[in-house]
């Protein structure tokens, strides 16, 4: 009997004994399991191998140097510093930053050599080039260029003389330019290590406050349009649109007050001071020209000694 209880006390011992290794044990792959967890990084979000956070970070880049690139061209080829940007508040040529995203989205295809790079810009720039203006036309009924009087163009939105360019361009953007600014955004990141969630959250920010600005740029331009069909007799196209516009909401005084005090012809004309509207005949009239009271040029640096002589592609 004293044997069978001394068994008994024995079993039970080794059955608590095993019980605590066994939960031991599960509280080891239990931490395993948790650091596992915490070791594994969320992988980001990827287009075409580019995370978003990248593509954001080029479109604002590329932007601003648009915006840079324009102002400085403007004032070369027609004396002026003035307004060269794509929308009403920020310094961005969004027209830029779009293509730039998209060319190197699809270039890294063409990397074999400059010919075959030549040969993607080509044809993407134009892609890129004629889908933006048919955009603008459509959307915001803006005709940001016109190559219809250079020889062999399509519609009048691209043409080969500048679609070699975009060969060009695309050589140059992924050999040099593109490779310089991943290094700066490196080095960014690189400085603000620790900060990461801050650096993002800004371009966040700025991305968002483009796209308030587009908003809001095409809503101004299209009531600028209300008032150049009602108020000087444009014979624009769509002109019935733009009088049902006029009709519906230039009656309500509150939006009527904020429209003429923050989008009157004036900020207009000199936020787009090369805006072109295009007649029900098909002719460019270029806005400036309309409201020849209103200067708008922010600054003149000289004269062009042919006046006319240059070509405006935007």
């Amino acid at each position: 009997m004293e044997k069978l209880i001394g068994k008994t006390k024995e079993n039970e011992k080794e059955e608590i004994e095993k019980r605590k290794e066994d939960k031991q044990t599960e509280k080891i792959e239990k931490d395993q399991e948790e650091k596992g967890r915490k070791g594994k990084k969320k992988k980001p979000f990827m287009i075409l191998g580019f995370s978003i956070w990248r593509l954001m970070g080029y479109f604002i880049i590329y932007s601003i140097a648009g915006f840079l690139i324009e102002t400085a061209f403007g004032a070369l080829t027609k004396g002026v510093i003035e307004s060269r940007k794509s929308f009403l508040y920020g310094p961005f040529c969004g027209i830029y930053g779009i293509g730039a995203v998209i060319m190197i989205l699809f270039l890294q295809y063409f990397r074999k050599n400059n010919y075959t790079l030549f040969f993607g810009g080509f044809v993407i720039g134009s892609i890129v080039e004629y889908f933006v203006s048919l955009f603008g036309e459509m959307m915001l009924d803006v005709k940001w260029w016109d190559y219809s009087s250079v020889p062999l163009n399509l519609g009048g939105r691209i043409c080969v003389f500048f679609s070699l360019f975009w060969g060009i361009l695309a050589i140059y953007l992924m050999s040099h330019l593109n490779p310089k600014v991943d290094n700066l955004i490196e080095k960014m990141k690189q400085k603000l290590k620790r900060n990461t969630k801050v650096i993002r959250g800004v371009t966040l920010a700025v991305t968002i406050l483009l796209f308030i600005d587009c908003v809001l740029t095409g809503f101004a331009l299209k009531m600028f349009y209300v008032r150049l069909t009602t108020e000087y007799n444009l014979d624009l196209q769509g002109v019935d649109k733009y009088l049902a516009k006029y009709e519906e909401l230039y009656q309500k005084p509150e939006i009527k007050k904020v429209v003429d005090k923050y989008w009157n012809d004036k900020v207009m004309l000199k936020t787009f001071p090369n805006l072109k509207v295009m007649a029900k005949d098909g002719t460019m009239i270029y806005v400036s020209d309309v409201l020849k009271d209103i200067q708008p040029y922010y600054v003149r640096i000289f004269t062009p000694r042919v006046p006319g002589a240059v070509i405006e592609g935007s």
